[in-house]
């Protein structure tokens, strides 16, 4: 029996590497890319015990011909492509839209939505035609139609990604390939620190409220790692942070005494 098939767009930090590491330790085959050829190998570097299973292939998800070579890899190496996370995603500074550059905000729309089209339709074509498959994308804030200020422009692109993902999931109900989505709340990666500036009053603010409401890559991604893999459902909306969770975190706030920065 052949070892399950993952692959990780954005693979080599943060959740995605997080999602790797996991994935790994359940025996499974996983194929990661990054945007540079050095951050690949240094993600297969951080993975190196489980060399034989993990592959790297630097590639740029707002190109279809990039995403098509991260597939044809995967399958080389394992046979097939059971489970892909569109995990690649850009963030800006905070600041309002009219105060960023527009190739910056040119690069979080590509990335976050081109890339994630890329990212589905060239998997669903392979996973069709071997009769199963799973594909999820990673949702983030803006996702539920959160409004922060100075995070616009990403909170489109995540708004917009739900969206998709729900209308490709319709669109593909017949198929033998499950379409869904990972939420995984808020999670102390490089993404999130690009919001806080030093000991500024409203950074302050920010860490307080993430030691509350964020948890950790490790434990985020051993939930999520589980659940894809027991996932039966056409199209599931995986969710770490639910209202049941916020609404018990807000309540017991004053005897917590978390420090996810120390």
């Amino acid at each position: 029996m052949s070892l399950t098939s993952v692959i990780i767009t954005g693979g080599t930090r943060g959740l995605g590497l997080g999602l790797a590491r996991r994935f790994l330790e359940k025996g499974c085959t996983v194929t990661l890319c990054g945007t540079t050829a050095r951050s690949v190998k240094k993600a297969l570097g951080e993975l190196e015990a489980f060399s034989g299973r993990v592959y790297g292939v630097e590639a740029d998800v707002t190109k279809r011909a990039d995403v098509e070579l991260l597939l044809d890899t995967a399958v080389g190496n394992a046979g097939r492509a059971d489970i892909w996370v569109n995990n690649a995603g850009n963030s800006h500074e905070t600041a309002k839209v009219w105060e960023l550059d527009g190739e910056v905000i040119e690069n979080v729309l590509q990335v976050n939505m081109l890339g994630v089209v890329n990212g589905t339709v060239v998997p669903f074509l392979a996973m069709q035609k071997q009769g199963s498959g799973k594909i999820f994308n990673m949702e983030g804030l803006g996702s539920d139609g959160f409004i922060m200020d100075g995070m616009s422009v990403y909170g489109t692109s995540k708004s917009a990604l739900r969206y998709f993902t729900r209308a490709f999931a319709h669109e593909a109900k017949d198929s033998s390939v499950q379409i869904g989505s990972l939420s995984p709340g808020m999670v102390v990666t490089d993404l999130l620190l690009e919001t806080l500036h030093g000991d500024s009053p409203e950074s302050k603010k920010k860490r307080s409220f993430y030691n509350i409401m964020a948890d950790d890559v490790e434990t985020v991604s051993a939930f999520l790692c589980e659940k894809m893999l027991a996932s039966t459902a056409h199209s599931p909306r995986i969710q770490w942070l639910t209202k049941p969770k916020i609404l018990f975190r807000m309540l017991f706030a004053p005897f917590m005494r978390r420090d996810l920065f120390a």
